[in-house]
């Protein structure tokens, strides 16, 4: 029997009953959660001292109806799944966008449905359906097309430009680690001078399951409809209706 809390977890993403345990209920589940739990860096931007363990998250997500960074949302995410039946483990990432360095920086999911499955509903504009861990062709996840290269016990996710070309994203094995294992990388992604996390404000989720989506920068809004962006300023002094409108939340 499903629990209050978990019932309170999906009407929070919109959901009133529970999907199937398969990927398919898994599939609903990771859109629904893209599309009503924000990816967004507001409470570290204005250094409130963001925390790894459930306790902070849930809450958070649930009862305050924000979003928040991977720490938060996968680990929300990674409760809900196993409170809902799915046997789910957390793993650590180092993302390889530019810039970033060659530290753990990243919280993503593997699900086990028998086959294994990578799961991520905080990496913003990224894959937004499961994909399959042990194949190493080309995967659908919707918003565009995603490769897992394999080198030894090292994986790393891809995207597929339409060039053909491989662009990074980030690198993991498949070592289960718990909440506490990401309390030092939480840290220096929140105190390190300069990252990107405290320099500007954004906020970006799925519109209607995706994959469609809007991001809010500091000096603009993006839409994402049918493959094409388009986008429109935003004052300082509209900033946080335009948050408010978009996302349903304050700074």
């Amino acid at each position: 029997m499903v629990s209050d809390s978990t019932m309170r977890y999906l009407e929070r993403i919109g959901l009133s009953e529970t999907p199937p345990l398969d990927v398919f209920g898994l599939e609903i589940l990771q859109r629904a959660h893209m599309t009503a739990v924000p990816f967004e860096n507001l409470d570290v931007f204005a250094r409130r001292g963001v925390e790894t363990g459930l306790d902070w998250s849930i809450p958070k997500v649930v009862d305050r109806r924000r979003g928040g960074w991977c720490f938060e949302l996968n680990g929300a995410f990674s409760a809900l799944l196993a409170d809902l039946g799915f046997e789910v483990k957390r793993l650590s990432g180092t993302v390889l966008l530019p810039n970033s360095s060659d530290d753990p920086s990243h919280l993503a999911l593997e699900v086990d449905l028998g086959d294994a499955y990578l799961v991520d509903v905080g990496f913003g504009d990224s894959f937004i359906r499961p994909l399959l861990l042990d194949s190493d062709g080309v995967q659908d996840g919707d918003s565009d097309g995603f490769v897992i290269e394999h080198d030894g016990d090292e994986r790393t996710l891809c995207r597929v430009g339409r060039n053909g070309l491989h662009e990074e994203l980030y690198r993991f094995d498949r070592t289960g680690w718990d909440f506490t294992d990401f309390d030092d990388a939480s840290h220096r992604l929140q105190t390190v001078p300069g990252l990107s996390w405290t320099r500007a404000r954004f906020a970006t989720r799925l519109l209607d399951g995706g994959p469609d989506r809007v991001t809010l920068l500091e000096d603009r809004i993006k839409f994402c409809r049918n493959g094409e962006w388009t986008q429109e300023p935003v004052t300082a002094d509209e900033w946080a209706s335009v948050l408010e409108r978009w996302f349903g939340m304050a700074p």
